[in-house]
Formats: C-alpha cells, structure tokens, sequence
C-alpha cells in the first residue's frame, strides 16, 4: 500500500467523520444536548458544544489540507510542479 492510498483513506474517514460532526450539531443551540442521554458525557451541554467545534473544525482541517494535496498531485510526481517559462517557435 502506498502512500497516496493511505492518503486517500484518512481523506475519507475525515469527510464522513466531518458529515457527522455537522449533523450533530443543532440549528437551535441545543446541538448534541439535544439527544437524549449523550450530554451526560460532557460535564455541560455548553462544554458539549465547545468539544464539537473543535471537532469539528479539526476534521475540516484535515479535509481540506488533504484535498488540496491529493488534488494537486504532489504525491505522484514527487516534485512541487513549477510552471516551465513558454518555449519560442
């Protein structure tokens, strides 16, 4: 397995991790202390909301740094492509 499969794999666990981080949380406020029993987890449901944030963000971050990197193609070629000046006819 080389390194872009396992790249491509974290991609994956990041983006349904980030849609299920994004559905936890609520439109109203109540976010996971709305469902029932998980805010026990959590000393307060405010303390539950800070948690998913930053989960959240963390999660965002690793999507889109690894988007970046796989959709550029830094991995297969090795090199940092450099635009080439244009060669004259």
């Amino acid at each position: 397995m080389d390194i872009v499969k396992i790249i491509e794999i974290i991609w994956c666990i990041s983006a349904f991790g980030l849609t299920a981080m994004v559905l936890l949380h609520s439109p109203k406020g109540d976010g996971i202390g709305g469902i029932g029993g998980q805010a026990q987890l959590f000393s307060s449901t405010k303390s539950a909301e800070s948690n998913l944030n930053r989960i959240t963000w963390g999660l965002f971050l690793i999507f889109i740094t690894l988007t970046i990197v796989l959709s550029a193609g830094w991995l297969t070629t090795g090199v940092i492509p450099v635009m080439a000046p244009p060669v004259g006819n």
